[in-house]
């Protein structure tokens, strides 16, 4: 039978949730899914997660979403993006019943007027707003969505050996290295400018510069102002992404890995802080991960900041982060675990 994956957990009998909860159950049960953490009791981490996509053949979200259901939605979001394989013909939906999810679809509209999201998250996600409709739209969608995705490509000799790479200009690793989030997508000359002015400036400080390895956008931009300025950068990718966006010059380290979580976890394990700079829902995703795991006082986390920088859209006037911010806001739990600056001169500061 097929597997659905559920968001979501019911805190005792007195949880308004729970009535709602069990219909859901009820309506998957009936119409022959088996469900996995029903009782919203399984914990996800990034070296599970992949397995977790993997073993599942569709994905719904319910109601009054912690941050690791946004963060659980977002990633599958990411790799429909990207098309992850392991994602293909298996639907996501969204129950919306109470409006809980609004602030997250508001920031997904948002990002697409920034240019950081391009198609419309209706393409991805399906948004319902009682259990019987998402139910009946489950069963309509499941095996029907396999033309959005590419074939899994062939994984490049260099990424199965699980080699590093070192560029031919040899510098020596700083013993402190920045990581920067960032978009791979945004072309606007001031965000890229902002990229470059942060790479250049961490070669200046004799600061190691990590970054997702993306060779366009700001991403690209930060590796470049490194290199073009006597800094070490060192970066992690995976096949799929590495076919769509190449690598960037200048890498004095690479670390392949098979999926986007284990390539998050390295580019933590060997950074010392962390700059949120612009970015798509990929950016959003990494910052919610760090969140989680610094709450959690996870080691790869202990003693190390996280620094977001809310620039203001010159042609709209947004302050980019300001929905991202808000959603994190509304669970009081994480609102120390991170700083908020609105200048690139403001983030070494902090550094």
């Amino acid at each position: 039978m097929p597997i659905v994956r559920l968001s979501g957990k019911v805190s005792g009998k007195n949880d308004p949730k729970r009535i709602e909860r069990a219909e859901l159950l009820f309506y998957l049960f009936s119409d022959g899914w088996d469900i996995y953490n029903s009782n919203g009791d399984q914990t996800i981490h990034l070296s599970n997660i992949q397995s977790k996509i993997i073993e599942s053949d569709a994905f719904v979200f319910t109601p009054s979403p912690s941050l690791e259901d946004y963060f659980n939605l977002t990633s599958i979001f990411v790799g429909f993006q990207t098309n992850d394989g392991d994602l293909k013909n298996k639907p996501a939906l969204v129950l919306n019943s109470d409006g809980s999810w609004d602030s997250f679809l508001t920031l997904l509209d948002e990002l697409r007027v920034l240019g950081t999201v391009k198609e419309h998250y209706s393409k991805y996600i399906t948004v319902l707003k009682t259990t019987e409709e998402l139910s009946k739209k489950l069963n309509e969608t499941h095996i029907n969505t396999d033309a959005r995705f590419k074939q899994p490509m062939e994984e490049p000799d260099i990424i199965s050996a699980g080699t590093v790479i070192a560029n031919k200009t040899k510098i020596e690793k700083p013993k402190k290295n920045i990581c920067v989030f960032c978009s791979a997508s945004i072309n606007k000359p001031e965000y890229l400018q902002d990229g470059y002015d942060m790479g250049k400036l961490l070669a200046e400080r004799k600061l190691g510069c990590i970054s997702g390895a993306g060779k366009t956008g700001i991403m690209g931009q930060v590796v470049k102002g490194a290199y073009e300025n006597g800094g070490w950068s060192g970066g992690s990718n995976v096949p799929h992404i590495i076919e769509m966006e190449g690598l960037p010059d200048g890498l004095n380290e690479f670390w392949p890995r098979a999926d986007i979580y284990t390539r998050m976890e390295i580019m933590i394990e060997e950074s010392a802080a962390f700059v949120i700079m612009p970015g798509g829902m990929g950016t959003f995703q990494e910052l919610l991960a760090l969140l989680i795991l610094k709450h959690n006082k996870d080691d790869l986390l202990k003693g190390k900041k996280i620094i977001i920088y809310n620039r203001v859209d010159e042609a709209t006037g947004i302050k980019f982060w300001d929905i991202a911010i808000n959603i994190i806001n509304q669970h009081n739990k994480f609102q120390s675990e991170f700083i908020i600056v609105d200048s690139i001169d403001e983030i070494f500061k902090h550094l």
